[in-house]
């Protein structure tokens, strides 16, 4: 006895997850318990979650001026008043610190979630589509690329006034390309799958298998690149600020203090560049190694037995 289309339809019920929503649901499910049993990912986890409580909850309990300089206070050592001493501008360097992550944080979060979001949404819509349509928005993708990105990076820097939404602006115009061609790959990959063919041949619209099972499927790809893209952002503020292209007072970031310590460091004031260098480098290590437990997690062949 054969069995109709919409008798499999009113069998299945209108509620019933298809096989591809299974297939995702256990993979993510294996996947987060395969995270926060990583070593890496505790690691990491613990490293972001000190710095961020620093630089947010930090200023509740540590007061401190970081708006008027004061020329009484220049470059004191550590002391019991100012526990890391003070920069050339006379500010409290721990508070400082906060403040320049405070930035920092902000920045990076904010280039992924946009990256990320623009990106996965250009990648799969050139992935689905196929075609002409994907031939020319890929090309587009590689005319950006053909760019040296610092050189651009350098140029917009200098027509615009730098500002924490114009550095965020800037870095998220360059950083979203390569998020596409990711998503754009894996799309391409997942259309073949039997259960996106399933939902084809059972009359399920594109916007719907895109939606339903491609990004679903593809969000390993998007959370590893969307770590990776945070310590990108943080690292190249902090180049920025270092190469005198940052933003401007009374902004605070660590590039920003990596570059004026840097100038005090002979006269002996260490307590101007190391503790920005230690935090810096402290917070691209932990998010790198939150990516590499996602990726880890999420890659069956790199999971534990």
């Amino acid at each position: 006895m054969s069995v109709s289309e919409p008798n499999i339809r009113a069998w299945i019920g209108p509620g019933t997850p298809d096989a591809g929503e299974i297939h995702g649901d256990v993979q993510r499910w294996l996947g987060l318990r395969e995270f926060f049993g990583n070593t890496q990912a505790k690691v990491g986890l613990t490293i972001i979650t000190v710095m961020f409580l620093f630089c947010f909850a930090g200023p509740v309990f540590y007061h401190t001026n970081q708006t008027a300089t004061h020329l009484l206070t220049l470059n004191l050592p550590p002391s019991a008043q100012h526990l890391l001493g003070t920069d050339s501008f006379g500010f409290d360097v721990i508070g400082r610190l906060m403040r320049g992550g405070q930035a920092s944080f902000g920045l990076g979060f904010a280039v992924a979630g946009i990256t990320t979001v623009v990106g996965t949404l250009y990648g799969a819509i050139a992935g689905i589509v196929g075609g002409v349509v994907d031939g020319f928005m890929m090309r587009i993708i590689d005319t950006f690329l053909a760019i040296p990105g610092l050189v651009l990076l350098l140029i917009t820097v200098n027509i615009f006034t730098p500002t924490l939404l114009s550095v965020i602006l800037i870095l998220s115009v360059l950083s979203w390309l390569g998020v596409a061609r990711l998503v754009r790959g894996e799309v391409l990959s997942l259309r073949t799958r039997d259960y996106v063919l399933a939902a084809r041949t059972m009359g399920g619209g594109t916007g719907r298998i895109m939606w339903r099972h491609m990004v679903p499927n593809a969000l390993g790809v998007i959370i590893v690149n969307a770590t990776f893209s945070i310590a990108d952002a943080i690292t190249a503020l902090a180049t920025l600020s270092f190469l005198g292209l940052g933003m401007p007072p009374p902004y605070a970031d660590w590039g920003t203090m990596l570059s004026n310590g840097l100038n005090d460091l002979f006269d002996g004031y260490w307590w101007e560049i190391y503790p920005p260098a230690i935090l810096l480098i402290l917070t691209i290590i932990g998010f790198s190694l939150i990516g590499d437990a996602v990726r880890d997690s999420l890659d069956v062949r790199l999971r534990r037995r």
